[in-house]
């Protein structure tokens, strides 16, 4: 004889298979993901330029187009770091000697750690190093299913545009006559959740460009506000853009100095700034554009980060405040739209 689930365990349940289906179907979901967010976030614009009798295709090219050119302005950003970075090397290369120096000294006389013993932990560590054959080949296929990606979310963000009605007519089919009613709206406030979703991105690339820049002032770097604000700009590409744009501004530390302590000093500020913003400013800032608690935007990235990875610490926000608009509209959700929206910083 079957029975119902309790009221109770219906929500967790479906959160749970929702995350495990999520988890197995990333390869597909995630590209999909993307794509409905750059829809969203290009939707009116697409929609301005129709007003103007453009073709949709036209309109759809253009917005697209528009968003190509930012990002190949990022990738000319990098590559123009990494070729000063390239040129800067021989001068840096000359400092490298005498800064290993340095902190071979200072190793001894501090902790009592003597060269042999350095030059074991040295020959470990390059050992270690030596087995480059899973991590080149993690890298290709990063680079593969990047690749992939770069070709595959366009075109599907492409088809969402130029047939958004009949999508909409699905999901009307797919949530019924009592949830129909309610889509148009619902559609609505997510394309601006989407964009204050950006609007939180920037404000976030904003803050931490300006702490990169005292930090790198602080410690005496030359260019500092450039450096910090480029470095800002690059963490758009996860991991990748700020470890290469780093790169110039740990040189030129070095460069000025002479001393290893210059560059430890730049790496110290950029991973207290990525620990700040990962932990504390994106979720702030962010979840506040969207409606949502800092602690529920916590706990929405490190599940992301769980079940995409570091799409996921990005996806999941915009497609959380989503949720809670549902769970505003759905009784039975009332007590997810509490825990995602409750208010923060009451005294009891």
């Amino acid at each position: 004889m079957n029975k119902a689930l309790p009221r109770s365990l219906t929500l967790p349940l479906t959160v749970l298979v929702s995350a495990v289906l999520l988890y197995l179907g990333r390869a597909v979901f995630v590209p999909l993901a993307y794509s409905v967010l750059l829809a969203f976030v290009l939707y009116p614009m697409v929609k301005g330029l129709e007003r103007l009798r453009l073709p949709r295709s036209v309109a759809i090219g253009i917005a697209l187009t528009s968003v190509l050119a930012l990002v190949v302005g990022l990738l000319v950003l990098l590559a123009w770091q990494v070729r000063l970075f390239l040129h800067e090397w021989p001068a840096l290369s000359g400092n490298t000697g005498a800064g290993i120096e340095e902190l071979r000294t200072w190793l001894l006389n501090t902790f009592g750690i003597g060269r042999a013993t350095q030059d074991l932990w040295w020959s470990r560590i390059t050992a270690g190093l030596g087995d480059t054959g899973p991590v080149l080949g993690a890298m290709v296929d990063g680079l593969f299913g990047a690749a992939f990606n770069a070709v595959i979310i366009p075109i599907f963000t492409a088809l969402i545009l130029y047939n958004r009605k009949h999508y909409v007519g699905v999901l009307s089919t797919l949530t019924g006559a009592e949830m129909a009613s309610h889509l148009p709206m619902l559609l609505h406030r997510s394309v601006h959740s989407f964009a204050r979703f950006i609007v939180g991105m920037v404000q976030v690339y904003a803050i931490v460009g300006l702490l990169n820049s005292i930090g790198l002032m602080l410690l005496g770097v030359p260019n500092a506000w450039l450096f910090g604000l480029l470095c800002a700009i690059m963490t758009i590409i996860p991991y990748v853009g700020i470890i290469l744009s780093s790169l110039l501004p740990i040189s030129v530390a070095w460069m000025t100095t002479g001393s290893i302590w210059a560059p430890l000093g730049v790496v110290a500020v950029f991973g207290l700034v990525q620990y700040l913003e990962a932990n504390l400013i994106f979720p702030k800032v962010v979840g506040r554009q969207l409606g949502l608690t800092t602690m529920a935007s916590l706990v929405v990235i490190l599940v992301g980060g769980a079940v995409w990875g570091v799409s996921g610490m990005v996806l999941f926000l915009p497609y959380a405040a989503i949720v809670k608009l549902l769970a505003d509209d759905i009784p039975g959700w009332k007590p997810l739209s509490v825990m995602l929206s409750g208010p923060e910083g009451k005294k009891e």
